[in-house]
């Protein structure tokens, strides 16, 4: 494209600021902002940006009678469960396992800087006995719940673990991984993809510079998986692969059961499109999105939009009303997914007002103190409302669900606790096979022993924990490893 052609373009689209400092920059720098102007369809981009300001100026008058829970039919909860009913539903997911159509998809974007960590979060070693870090625990839950499945039918199937990065942890996800040998799952089994960047614009709608040959963006949300799926090709690899349902969840919980039976089970008997696995609420003020009904359609309402009337609502049983808290942990059928993929650009936006580093009219860089700005995302949890047959799952918290977001010093949903919350439900599965141990004792149960505390009667029965930190290690790994113990 020459200058003319894209001056030409950028003015029709009143974006002509961004290549204001063209005279000054080298070739080389010419090349690089004339193929990220180039990348942008701004009439689309402007597009964007108006749906996006016009969505937040329509102040949702919050009409509590056009709220509704979800209803019976669509809700099932594993504490509440027979054993039999359980099983049912492992068997069904056992059986989609072993036939190869389960696929995963983890959203592992996110840089843990909260940590104070700067690589991908999934790198991150919560300082377990073991050492293990986030992908290496997930990747090990993904290769016990394979063997199970094929104990269990006598058919050896494989997941697809599709893993989407941003930009920025691509590289080091894709390097991590190879390093550590795939953490034994097979290299043709696991696919890397990158979530796409939108503009940052200030409230004009003109799209920063963050320096004289480079624009400013942002990673698009979570739900810029469908975006991602699309362009990348990961759709066509799903149907390709025969790959039918898909276990959507973000990397930080530490409790997450990949892949999980039950829930894939429960999805595959009341052929549901889309689902999400919910906690119960701990109380009305707990800061979480409910999932809920409004106008019809399935959402989740975040904790700020619903009303304290809402919020604290009560049930006969004395349960809250809206108590199915969001914890980012889905399941999409692929079918869905290929539909949801062709009307993504429908999807709500969200908008946050952030500072944002840009260069001012002068060209000198500044960083802002005050908000300057809007950074647009989208939420993977805004195709609910395009479900036909969408379901939730109750579990229990301390079984399945424990984020890790904060620094240490924040004394919540940090390493600490997510280690603690770990550590806990490994005593209490020992507890449950029998052996015998006290809560200032630490034994860490390796994934690819135990997926959800089977498998361990034999080792634990009448058992005394006494040493603390301890690995209870698989067989594969005390022949790898040594003997089981502490690292």
């Amino acid at each position: 494209m020459s200058f003319e052609t894209l001056k030409e373009y950028v003015t029709a689209h009143g974006q002509e600021h961004l290549i204001k400092y063209w005279p000054e920059l080298s070739e080389n720098e010419r090349e690089k902002l004339s193929s990220e102007i180039r990348k942008l369809d701004l009439a689309d981009t402007n597009e964007m940006f108006q749906r996006a300001i016009n969505l937040t100026k329509v102040i949702l008058e919050k009409i509590d009678d056009d709220l509704k829970p979800i209803p019976q039919a669509h809700y099932e909860s594993v504490p509440g469960l027979s054993k039999a009913k359980i099983e049912e539903y492992e068997n069904i997911g056992f059986e989609e396992i072993s036939a190869g159509k389960v696929g995963v998809l983890l959203l592992a974007g996110g840089q843990a800087t909260r940590l104070g960590f700067g690589h991908p979060k999934g790198m991150y070693d919560v300082g377990l006995p073991s050492r293990k870090t986030l992908f290496q625990i997930q990747a090990e839950r993904i290769l016990r719940v394979q063997q199970m499945a094929e104990e269990r039918t006598g058919k050896e199937g494989k997941i697809t673990w599709y893993i989407m990065t941003s930009e920025h942890t691509m590289a080091p996800t894709a390097d991590f991984f190879k390093s550590h040998d795939y953490f034994g799952l097979s290299e043709e089994n696991i696919v890397f993809f990158e979530q796409g960047r939108l503009p940052c614009f200030d409230f004009n709608g003109k799209i920063f510079l963050d320096e004289k040959n480079h624009l400013s963006s942002a990673p698009d949300g979570n739900g810029g998986i469908y975006r991602a799926l699309k362009t990348q090709g990961v759709l066509n690899d799903i149907v390709k692969r025969g790959v039918k349902h898909l276990h959507a969840h973000s990397v930080d919980n530490i409790l997450i059961k990949v892949a999980d039976p039950v829930f894939i089970g429960y999805c595959k008997s009341k052929n549901a499109d889309c689902a999400a696995k919910v906690v119960q609420k701990s109380s009305p003020s707990e800061p979480v999105g409910v999932v809920c009904r409004v106008n019809g359609y399935y959402k989740v309402v975040e904790y700020s939009e619903l009303t304290d009337e809402a919020a604290e609502r009560r049930n006969p049983d004395g349960r809250l009303t809206f108590s199915a808290g969001n914890i980012c942990n889905h399941y999409f059928s692929s079918e869905f997914l290929l539909k949801i993929c062709d009307y993504e650009s429908k999807l709500k936006l969200h908008v946050a007002k952030k500072k944002i580093p840009y260069v001012d009219e002068n060209g000198i860089r500044q960083t802002p103190s005050e908000p300057n700005g809007i950074k647009i995302e989208k939420f993977i949890f805004d195709v609910f409302e395009f479900a036909e047959n969408f379901i939730c799952l109750e579990v229990a918290r301390d079984v399945e669900f424990s984020a890790l977001k904060n620094a240490d010093s924040v004394k919540k949903d940090c390493p600490s606790t997510a280690r603690e919350d770990l550590l806990r439900l490994h005593r209490k599965y020992i507890r449950e096979a029998g052996g015998i141990i006290e809560d200032k004792i630490d034994v860490e149960i390796s994934p690819l022993l135990s997926y959800g505390g089977e498998n361990l009667k034999d080792l634990v029965e009448n058992e005394v924990f006494t040493i603390s930190p301890f690995h209870l290690k698989s067989i594969q790994e005390t022949v790898t490893n040594g003997v089981n113990g502490k690292h």
